[in-house]
């Protein structure tokens, strides 16, 4: 089991950015793949992206290409994701995931064993 805390939401204009940042303890991030989702209120947690392990790939979902960057520092123990270029309808709750190794397709939530409590990102037009 890994712990996983998320920080770093908050209140930002349109057009602004934001990282958000996971704490990992109990086990080594390093050996997971990790996955951000988000969910809006009265809407479904969607994915949002994900960096797998090994290799260190990244997936992200289309509304969120080229905006957002996902990265791991696995001396911290920590998993980041880069938010620019926000827009109204990034507001959500957004949580952090992980999921085995050996896990290959990163969008289905059902795929992650450990979540955080989320944080939220509010963007203001």
């Amino acid at each position: 089991q890994v712990q996983l805390v998320e920080s770093g939401g908050g209140l930002v204009q349109v057009g602004g950015s934001l990282r958000l940042s996971c704490a990992a303890s109990g086990r080594a991030v390093s050996t997971y793949a990790m996955g951000w989702f988000r969910q809006a209120p009265g809407k479904e947690r969607e994915f949002v992206a994900a960096v797998s392990w090994p290799g260190g790939n990244t997936f992200y979902a289309d509304s969120v290409k080229g905006r957002f960057t996902i990265s791991r520092d696995n001396a911290k123990n920590t998993v980041y994701l880069q938010m620019n270029s926000l827009k109204p309808e990034d507001t959500a709750v957004y949580y952090c995931a992980a999921a085995p190794s050996y896990v290959r397709t990163f969008v289905a939530a059902k795929k992650y064993d450990n979540w955080g409590q989320g944080t939220q990102v509010t963007v203001s037009s």
